[in-house]
């Protein structure tokens, strides 16, 4: 592999520094390095992060391949920075096996732009009433440690304390899709003044907080490990500060479009902006910013979720929920966190790497911008900006709710361990 020497790079934000890339390792970091026959790449003061890791992404492969395939998904990671992305387990058919998990690594293998961590199911066919192999999904080649019915909640409280109890065993986590099933029947959007002024069916918060509450104090009785998906209201906040104060091991991930939009853009009866959980309100939005820049928060997740046309260009009630999120998911922090003074890089770098990396021990990922670490990595123009383009997107999907928005900053260059994937914002 020829060697990589990046010039001019403010590693997580600090001083230009330069940086060699020899072997898939970083060989060196400091001032006024040269390496003889290196490709240089001029940074020209662009900051430069360890790679991405998004634990929350859908990758649809197996079965619905219209909507996104590994090798689209995984495309998409590394045009938005992404070097290890964790794959949901609602495909077709479920991830409730060794056989189907180790089919979505292989291919994560094969696509070559990112690795990809399969999530395994927590029940049979998420369908909440019986353990999925958990064990067996943890010892195939896979390796699975993260286990998720995500798209459906783990409802039931006896399978949600078995499902902790059996993957204390190996220091795995459950990932909740919190939402009380019977309290969001025929939900449509956040339960507030906008939905009762549209007449649309509301997602009350505290269907997703009951369940977060129950679920922490499921962990701290069983001693094992629980990580909130997609939180999205100010009182999740209260409950994972609160849980998190009492030495329970509960970590929490926000989403980018949960950050930036609300329920307000509801109004235009845009599907674009129907998701799960819903947009909130803007004092939702401002409890997460605040969560998130003071660590109650752990990281950011994408939760990717990638539709055809047809599933988004219809009437609100029968469009399906979910935004594509990884190829605008740093610009969308960038506007949220850092132009507003919440994080600087180095605490970008934190929410988006080195934590989400050690909640999934993704090995070799979320690791210092330092000599003899892998070299995974990305490079971002901060001073960018522009509209977004879905057309230009590497996604199979262009469901975005930023068509047509300007956002701030844009990968230029992505690593997985030494090898570009994306150079000058196009994929190699």
């Amino acid at each position: 592999m020829s060697k990589t020497l990046i010039r001019g790079a403010k590693v997580l934000g600090g001083e230009p520094q330069d940086v060699l890339i020899d072997g898939g390792v970083v060989e060196a970091v400091g001032r006024d390095l040269s390496a003889e026959g290196a490709e240089v790449v001029e940074a020209d003061g662009k900051v430069l992060l360890p790679g991405l890791v998004d634990l929350h992404t859908h990758l649809r492969e197996p079965g619905r391949e219209d909507s996104e395939t590994v090798l689209t998904g995984t495309r998409a990671a590394a045009s938005g920075g992404y070097t290890n992305v964790f794959a949901m387990a609602n495909t077709f058919p479920v991830a409730d096996t060794a056989g189907v998990v180790e089919q979505v690594w292989r291919l994560g293998q094969e696509s070559g732009y990112c690795d990809v961590q399969p999530i395994g199911a927590v029940t049979v066919g998420l369908e909440g009433a019986k353990l999925a192999e958990l064990g067996a999904m943890h010892e195939s080649a896979a390796g699975v440690t993260v286990f998720s019915d995500d798209g459906k909640c783990v409802h039931d409280a006896v399978i949600m304390r078995r499902a902790l109890e059996y993957v204390k065993a190996f220091n795995g986590v459950v990932a909740q899709h919190a939402q009380e099933p019977r309290l969001t029947e025929g939900a449509q959007m956040n339960e507030g003044v906008v939905s009762a002024e549209l007449g649309l069916g509301g997602w009350p918060a505290v269907a997703e907080e009951s369940v977060i509450a129950r679920d922490v104090l499921l962990a701290e009785h069983v001693g094992s490990r629980v990580h909130i998906c997609h939180l999205s209201t100010a009182g999740s906040v209260e409950i994972v500060r609160w849980a998190k104060s009492r030495g329970i091991y509960v970590t929490a991930e926000v989403t980018p479009h949960h950050l930036l939009l609300t329920d307000e853009l509801v109004r235009s009866y845009n599907p674009v902006y129907k998701v799960n959980p819903p947009l909130r309100t803007e004092r939702d939005v401002m409890a997460l910013r605040e969560a998130l820049a003071d660590g109650t928060i752990d990281i950011v997740a994408t939760d990717h979720a990638p539709h055809p046309h047809e599933d988004k260009d219809c009437e609100w009630a029968a469009a399906a929920m979910g935004m594509v999120g990884l190829e605008t998911a740093l610009s969308v922090v960038q506007e949220t966190m850092v132009d507003t003074g919440l994080l600087d890089w180095a605490g970008v770098a934190d929410r988006m790497s080195f934590k989400p990396a050690k909640i999934g021990q993704a090995t070799g990922h979320g690791r210092p911008v330092s000599a003899g670490e892998p070299a995974n990595l990305t490079l971002v123009d901060a001073a960018y900006r522009g509209q977004v383009d879905p057309a230009g997107f590497a996604s199979r999907s262009r469901n975005t709710p930023y068509e047509g928005r300007e956002l701030p900053g844009r990968v230029t260059h992505t690593w997985l361990r030494g090898k570009a994937t994306l150079v000058d914002g196009k994929l190699t």
